[in-house]
């Protein structure tokens, strides 16, 4: 038996863990990206709980930055960043209800070198920022373009990265809002967590009729904090499997894998993030593992991990983990 059968998903899903209908997710069928995330567009395709979509997704740039001379402020124009494709229509999920979405494999598309990096004005985390606004003069731009296979990344001639690929953006669609795909909340988003990548479950909250699922913004590698604004980018081919748990209330994105649970929360100020993240763990802890809540509240003192995602968004993201060892 592997891990998966015990997880949230097997356990509670409309479809426990068996596999549905597969759908392509082309570039054709997506037509128009979104850069928002909301109820008001019509969905792209309408799935069972259980099946699978095969999704051609674009970088955080729609290809835009192709060469190492390019610029980004003269070719990027926001807020029109980080295409999404979707919404996908669930059926049968209502509010209440959490989505599952299990990552089967992300993989590099394109003509090489596909993946890209950069330094963009007035974004980052070290820089002044229109949250962070300052006197001093902007760094200068600069791209950086990357060679991406499924056994490395070709930083320069010494270094070739790991490939350890994950979605950058995935959620759902809030009740009412129309958000910008560049920032994370309640729904998720734009989290920027390296470990909602292949071999993870990643969970949302359902805040509307049939969930509405986006994802995009794949990449091949990142560091915590996505330093600079820009991991590296890559048009990816995404293989997920959506399974639906009814009647499960939760309050922002959770996540699994075979050695840890996460709770991931998404503010300004960082501490912030920190605390829902953290409270939404111990939640889970006492309703699925049986903690005492302040009991969980010790032992994550002593225990509890924490992983920043992004510290570079309009709102940050930190996953609060503990290892699944000591819950059993």
């Amino acid at each position: 038996m592997t891990w998966f059968n015990n997880s949230w998903m097997a356990r509670k899903g409309v479809a426990r863990g068996a596999r549905g209908k597969e759908h392509l997710l082309s570039e054709a069928v997506q037509g128009k990206y979104h850069y928002v995330y909301g109820p008001y567009a019509d969905p792209v395709l309408r799935i069972a709980p259980g099946d699978v979509v095969v999704a051609e997704t674009h970088d955080a740039f729609e290809g835009k930055l192709r060469r190492e001379s390019d610029s980004p402020s003269e070719l990027l124009h926001m807020p029109f960043l980080n295409p999404q494709c979707g919404p996908i229509a669930v059926d049968g999920a209502e509010k209440g209800d959490v989505i599952a979405v299990r990552i089967h494999s992300i993989k590099p598309r394109g003509e090489q070198p596909i993946g890209t990096t950069a330094i963009i004005r007035e974004f980052g985390g070290l820089v002044g920022t229109g949250h962070t606004a300052l006197l001093n003069e902007p760094l200068p731009e600069r791209v950086k373009k990357l060679k991406i296979t499924e056994e490395g990344i070709t930083f320069n001639s010494r270094i070739t990265i790991p490939y350890e690929p994950f979605i950058g953006t995935l959620g759902v669609s809030p009740e009412i809002e129309a958000v910008s795909s560049l920032q994370p909340d309640y729904w998720g988003g734009n989290m920027d967590v390296p470990d909602v990548g292949p071999g993870s479950i990643a969970y949302f909250p359902v805040h509307r009729k049939e969930a509405y699922v986006y994802l995009g913004d794949c990449h091949a590698a990142q560091g915590d904090g996505e330093l600079c604004g820009v991991a590296i980018e890559m048009p990816a081919v995404v293989t997920i499997q959506i399974d639906l748990i009814k009647n499960a209330p939760i309050n922002w994105p959770r996540l699994e894998n075979e050695r840890f649970i996460m709770a991931l929360g998404s503010a300004r100020p960082m501490e912030d993030a920190a605390r829902i993240a953290y409270r939404e763990l111990i939640d889970w802890m006492v309703a699925d593992y049986g903690w005492d809540r302040l009991e969980a509240y010790f032992f994550l003192t002593q225990a509890g991990r924490v992983r920043l995602g992004n510290m570079v968004d309009p709102k940050y993201t930190l996953g609060a983990s503990i290892l699944k060892s000591y819950l059993v």
